[in-house]
């Protein structure tokens, strides 16, 4: 193998992942943060959402021997607990017996991540802003933010990872002439707000669970952490009524919480302080293309592809990334010219997928979860599942629980099955036959017309 040095410009879960994949087959890896070290400074407080690591994430953590390390942070959340604005909640599983997602700190993963990635002599830099990148020779002008002093690095081999408003992108969308660059905002933003623990460390709140309280048009979220603690989001609009733009007063925010979280005020005592002192941030769909220069730089991660959170992929589909180029540097050693080019062709489509089926899922989150309608046609397709697990998997399965499906196959499927399930849907007083053999035989009759 050819030892080469490399410069990941990004310290976040994904560049901390990568380093480690890069240090166990002999480079020599260094990484590049702008922010403090979050080991040593509380850096993410007040502006995190917490993650849900899922099988494709998992699948990435284990190749390199560390998914064991990663689950004394993680809690396993087995489905979605729906709050209702009535006082009434309902539990729905996320998939079969034995499945579920895990929700870890982003703070705690990434911390946990950059100790392992040192453990493998990957040397990390803090207060390192990247300034620009010299094309011709490889050098990255990095901003040391403490005292305003720049200094050149040199490295063979250069990755961005650096996030939704990578440095790393924009010097390369600035350099080349005919590079594709789309984002897209959506009206809504978040805010995390808190419930702390109860007595002795106890949840406040079922533990292994995803919390919803979906409302129409927005929603409030929660992840448990170890300490007893759960981490909220609001995702909500900026304008109109409600919103971030409205809620201006401590006392009309606290009015708005008691009338539409009312089964929650109690256990948010620093709930103003929360909603005004954390920020309101913004959600955005990145896409672009292409993600590499030749044998000696690449896109990674959200610096690459970062999506919207509603589908719990973000993290997972950038620690695929990661296993994606692991399984090419596998099959083409040092030729990185190929194993650049297949790497972005490769995850170009199935980062694009993820990235719209994420945004159709803030949809399903924040409303159809407490849809009658919708929750029976979940209920038929489980039940049909169950019955005819190779010939239909559910959509949020696919993407969630089966890493061997690609994203971009899960968003053909998911097409194909909602379909399906539209005309199923429509029958006659599908309500009373849902659980008949007539509305078996139905979906069994479109999935064989699909096929021919």
């Amino acid at each position: 193998m050819n030892k080469k040095d490399i410069i990941i410009i990004g310290a976040g879960p994904v560049g901390s992942l990568l380093s480690i994949y890069l240090a166990k087959r002999g480079h020599a890896v260094k990484v590049f943060e702008r922010r403090a070290d979050m080991r040593k400074e509380n850096i993410s407080a007040g502006r995190s959402i917490n993650l849900a690591l899922s099988d494709r994430g998992i699948k990435a953590l284990e190749a390199v021997g560390i998914m064991d390390a990663i689950r004394e942070i993680s809690i396993p959340m087995h489905g979605r607990f729906i709050h209702q604005q009535d006082g009434s909640n309902a539990y729905q599983p996320y998939g079969n017996a034995g499945q579920y997602i895990n929700s870890v700190s982003r703070g705690a993963l990434n911390a946990k991540l950059m100790d392992l990635a040192e453990q493998h002599q990957v040397e990390f830099y803090f207060h390192e802003k990247c300034n620009s990148i010299n094309w011709e020779k490889n050098d990255i002008e990095f901003e040391k933010t403490l005292s305003q002093h720049t200094e050149l690095r040199h490295a063979d081999l250069i990755f961005g990872s650096d996030g939704a408003f990578s440095a790393a992108r924009l010097g390369y969308q600035l350099k080349h002439d005919r590079f594709q660059y789309q984002q897209y905002y959506i009206n809504f933003g978040y805010k995390e707000l808190h419930i702390p623990p109860g007595p002795n460390g106890s949840f406040q709140l079922e533990k292994n669970a995803l919390h919803i309280w979906p409302r129409g048009n927005f929603m409030l979220i929660a992840l448990p952490n170890i300490d007893g603690s759960f981490t909220c989001t609001l995702f909500f609009p900026f304008e109109g009524t409600p919103s971030f733009a409205s809620l201006d007063t401590k006392e009309k925010v606290q009015e708005f919480f008691n009338n539409t979280f009312a089964d929650i005020v109690a256990l948010m005592p620093g709930l103003t302080d929360d909603f005004f002192n954390n920020p309101t941030s913004s959600l955005v769909t990145v896409k672009c293309y292409p993600w590499v220069v030749d044998d000696k730089f690449a896109l990674i991660g959200d610096a690459a592809h970062a999506i919207v959170p509603f589908f719990g992929q973000g993290m997972n589909c950038g620690f695929e990334d990661c296993s994606v180029l692991e399984q090419l540097m596998e099959v083409h050693g040092d030729n990185w010219n190929t194993i650049l080019q297949e790497f972005q062709q490769s995850r170009k489509p199935d980062s694009d997928a993820i990235a719209d089926m994420a945004l159709n899922n803030f949809v399903e989150m924040r409303d159809k979860v407490s849809d009658k309608k919708f929750l029976l046609q979940k209920k038929i397709e489980s039940a049909f599942s169950k019955k005819y697990p190779d010939q239909w998997i559910p959509a949020y399965a696919q993407v969630t629980f089966s890493p061997h499906i690609r994203y971009s196959q899960a968003l053909q499927n998911s097409l194909k099955q909602e379909a399906i399930m539209k005309e199923v849907m429509a029958l006659p007083r599908i309500e009373e036959i849902w659980d008949q053999p007539a509305v078996e035989e139905k979906m069994l009759e479109l999935l064989s017309n699909q096929t021919q």
